[in-house]
């Protein structure tokens, strides 16, 4: 054999091993981290990893944790990359930490208080997430800002304020970013916001454009034909009445094979048809899943989920790409499973309505009409002359809880919320002027025995019909992750922590976390070695709005808020902390007189301002984002009371500085609030 051609099987063998080198760093990208709020840009929540599966879920093991003592409450999907977690808590706070020993690395806080300390009182406290490019971390603040941070040490590379400061816009979701874009929207309409998504450059934050949701003043001209479309579908002067809402809060999904971006939009502000827009048209775009260029932002197409939106029904819930194999044909499809109670199948390149049915009880219409796309509307849905009992209620059959799609068994896995409300048409006048003027009463009587509890639907995308059903007794559960294992893994707001078949919903393990979990588990590989990552914190602000189901009893700041991760080689047991849970203790209040009629005027004031997004719809504990107010010694001092509510005194621990209300009207609050301790004092010793 000559020299020459000894070489040859020396070159075959390194072309071998560079190629499985490179196959393997392709395959690591793909499996061993999660990149992005539903791990990769399809939005799914699913994770390709199957060392943990059906046959050996039984051993996991706690790895570590990571008490976190100053967090309020966690409600983010964390990211995990080249083996460190980053996740964000209240206050839109960043940790970050190694994802092998727990230890945290660093934090950032973006210091909402000091930027903005009126605004905190806009979006409970919470933050769902960030988003990655690049080396760099992307954070949506509540004041509006969209931050970049280097991933490695926590430092500010770049800060834009994506709304003005006046006015009622608040972020809370997740960015998206892909390419060298990154993507933000914001909440805000139930306070009248006219709503919009920014998209700025990932590397310098310079903007790129914008798209708004619902048209603006006619006189002042269209920002594009779309615009001038939708006005079209819109009566009357219905910019003068609110800001038109139709808020991009949650959902974008980014579709890499088509440069879309999905944009899952909110209700209308003011909330009733009738008096938005005279009862008359669909009011385009509330209630839609509208696509965009991803480059450009200019306008594909749009499927309008609820038209003449009046429910609180919004589709800002997760959108999820897949192909699906209907009728012998691969479809390239989007689903989501909005407030409404069905599921959506759309052509994701046309728009076109492909099929819907129900995931949960759902009375307001009877179906969806697959050839006009438009819901038959069910008598319970007019409240417009008489109460209607309907299902769901404005907290909706599927919120923002994430659910996930396994490629691998072909279902979707919904976190369902099962709740009625009566909806009543309003005669009162606004309590306080562009603030949460709904327009419409909601009362949350119970009256199926289901009502109040939640559970796992897994649906067959393509049949539309449930293929199993685990339900549980608590109501405002976490998110779900679904893996290559055959595992379905949610924590639920009584604090349990599990993981199902996903196959047949059969519980296989589950763990006592001792707080309820409203974030959605991830799954990631550091080291070979498979792990469970889930932010334990029950974000629970929906129990301002007096919905019991979301009561859960967790006290504010009590221990037990912690990051967990588990995994087959596990070895720890977790720490049982005293949670205090369900405990009240109120403040002695015996001596005090009441003034009947400052308490009443304390009472709007209260509700309007707003104290109980936060405090709950009477002072009372709202589901641990925010103190009990009736346990509070500062209903003892009305001076201690104003330092902490118009002088900002805790603007850093995440209570809002509510100095645009005069001193009469900070004790009007003080005086309602004084009233309800005592009224539970009183109700306690029956």
């Amino acid at each position: 054999m000559t020299k020459k051609n000894s070489l040859v099987p020396v070159l075959l063998i390194s072309l071998i091993v560079v190629s499985y080198f490179i196959f393997s760093s392709s395959e690591k990208d793909k499996t061993s981290d999660w990149l992005s709020y539903g791990n990769e840009y399809n939005e799914q929540h699913f994770s390709h990893l199957n060392q943990i599966n059906i046959k050996n879920v039984n051993s996991l093991k706690l790895d570590w944790e990571l008490p976190l003592p100053d967090a309020i409450q966690l409600g983010s999907t964390p990211l995990a990359i080249d083996g460190k977690i980053y996740f964000t808590g209240d206050r839109a706070i960043v940790y970050a930490v190694d994802g092998r020993t727990g230890q945290l690395i660093w934090v950032y806080d973006p210091k909402i208080g000091e930027k903005s300390p009126r605004k905190i009182a806009l979006g409970w406290n919470s933050n769902r997430g960030l988003a990655y490019l690049d080396g760099k971390l992307f954070l949506g603040a509540t004041d509006g800002r969209l931050i970049a941070l280097n991933k490695d040490s926590g430092e500010l590379i770049w800060s834009v304020d994506t709304f003005e400061k006046n006015g009622d816009r608040a972020i809370t979701g997740a960015p998206r970013a892909f390419k060298d874009t990154v993507i933000i929207g914001h909440g805000g309409a139930d306070a009248q916001a006219r709503g919009y998504v920014s998209a700025y450059d990932a590397n310098t934050g310079e903007f790129k454009w914008r798209f708004y949701l619902v048209p603006g003043d006619p006189a002042k001209g269209f920002e594009n034909e779309a615009m001038e479309m939708a006005a079209k579908t819109w009566h009357g002067d219905w910019w003068n009445r609110g800001g038109g809402g139709g808020t991009v809060w949650n959902a974008m999904t980014f579709d890499e094979e088509f440069n879309a971006i999905y944009l899952g939009t909110g209700n209308g502000g003011v909330w009733d048809h009738q008096l938005r827009s005279d009862g008359i048209g669909d009011n385009l775009f509330l209630g839609s899943i509208v696509a965009l260029d991803a480059d450009t932002g200019d306008y594909r197409w749009h499927y309008q989920v609820m038209p003449e939106e009046s429910w609180d029904y919004n589709a800002a819930m997760d959108i999820v790409l897949a192909d699906l194999e209907i009728k012998g044909e691969t479809k390239k499809v989007l689903m989501q499973a909005p407030k409404n109670g069905f599921l959506y199948v759309i052509d994701r390149q046309t728009g076109k309505l492909i099929g819907a049915d129900k995931f949960s009880k759902s009375n307001w219409a009877s179906k969806i009409d697959l050839e006009t796309g438009r819901p038959v509307m069910g008598e319970a849905a007019d409240f417009q002359k008489s109460p209607k009992h309907l299902w769901p209620g404005p907290i909706g059959a599927h919120n923002w809880q994430a659910m996930a799609y396994s490629p691998k068994q072909k279902l979707v896995y919904i976190p369902e919320m099962q709740h009625g409300a009566t909806y009543i048409k309003s005669e009162m006048p606004n309590l306080r002027e562009n603030f949460l003027n709904l327009s419409i009463i909601t009362t949350y009587d119970q009256i199926d025995p289901n009502d109040g509890k939640g559970s796992i639907v897994a649906m067959d995308p393509v049949t539309l019909k449930p293929k199993w059903k685990v339900q549980h007794d608590s109501f405002w559960n976490g998110g779900i992750l679904a893996t290559e294992g055959d595992l379905v893994f949610q924590g639920t707001a009584d604090g349990e922590f599990a993981a199902y078949s996903a196959i047949d919903g059969t519980k296989l393990w589950f763990i006592d976390v001792q707080r309820g979990v409203t974030s959605a588990p991830i799954s990631y590989m550091v080291d070979g070695v498979q792990r469970i990552v889930i932010p334990v914190g029950y974000a629970g602000g929906y129990a301002a709005f007096g919905i019991k189901a979301t009561h859960a009893g967790w006290k504010y700041k009590a221990p037990g808020i912690r990051l967990l991760s588990f995994s087959l080689e596990g070895e720890k047991e977790l720490k049982r902390v005293e949670t205090g849970r369900y405990q009240l203790d109120l403040v002695d209040l015996s001596d005090v007189e009441i003034d009947e009629k400052l308490a009443l005027t304390g009472m709007e004031l209260y509700h309007s301002a707003p104290c109980g997004s936060c405090h709950g719809g009477q002072g009372n504990n709202s589901g641990s984002g925010a103190p009990d107010l009736r346990e509070s010694a500062s209903l003892t001092d009305f001076e201690t009371f104003k330092s902490l509510t118009k002088d900002g005194l805790l603007v850093d621990n995440g209570m809002p500085k509510f100095d645009d209300l005069s001193d009469s009207e900070i004790n009007a609050i003080y005086e309602y609030l004084r009233q309800r301790t005592k009224i539970a004092a009183a109700d306690l010793k029956n």
